[in-house]
């Protein structure tokens, strides 16, 4: 593993800065009429336990819950605020296990343990931050409204922006790719049999197969 790693990680929470959440969008008519059931309830509704299942959000849902043990007034709480409109980026606990490979160099079986690696490495405060990096406030984004925003540049919860790019495949199909703020790593896709989760409700999530990053590792 680089050893800049660790330092730069902590130090990113400093540069980031104040996690800031955008003031709701008018809602038309339609969007009045969607449900106020959060992500957290769906994400938390398997159980909320570390599993075998590398496509689930196990990692992501303990991350949340432990910044809001360390820090009960994160703006993370908004995602169990069902009112609140916001979209997720989520990433899968596969992502999750990609990025503790890279960072510590080594392959971790559980998910317990990649999720105990990459606080340890990180710590909460830069464990918030990341998370925040995969919200956009204020706004429902179906994959409707995903697929049609090429070029668009979102501002996400913490204040820094992720830019959506489509790309059409040979075989006719798309490739939805989000660009971070990491240069040297493959930017995160949206997993296309993974879209829309709560969809029908104010807060909508999207699996992606990377975690984003608010920093160049």
């Amino acid at each position: 593993m680089n050893r800049r790693v660790p330092a730069m990680l902590a130090a990113s929470a400093l540069a980031l800065g104040a996690m800031a959440t955008a003031p709701a969008a008018s809602a038309s008519p339609a969007q009045a009429r969607q449900g106020n059931t959060s992500l957290a309830e769906v994400l938390t509704s398997d159980g909320n336990t570390f599993d075998n299942n590398r496509d689930d959000f196990d990692i992501v849902t303990e991350a949340v819950l432990a910044v809001l043990a360390a820090k009960p007034d994160s703006p993370v709480a908004l995602l169990a605020d069902g009112k609140t409109r916001l979209t997720v980026f989520a990433p899968t606990d596969r992502a999750f296990r990609l990025l503790a490979l890279e960072l510590a160099d080594k392959r971790i079986k559980s998910e317990k343990k990649v999720f105990e690696t990459l606080v340890d490495l990180a710590g909460v405060d830069t464990i918030e931050a990341i998370l925040l990096y995969h919200v956009v406030p204020g706004s429902t984004l179906t994959s409707g409204k995903v697929l049609a925003a090429d070029k668009a540049r979102l501002k996400t919860a913490n204040g820094a922006r992720i830019q959506v790019r489509i790309k059409e495949t040979e075989h006719g199909g798309v490739k939805v790719k989000l660009r971070d703020k990491d240069r040297n790593s493959r930017n995160p896709r949206a997993i296309l049999d993974a879209l829309d989760i709560n969809k029908g409700n104010k807060q909508i999530a999207h699996a992606i197969d990377r975690v984003l990053r608010p920093i160049d590792l």
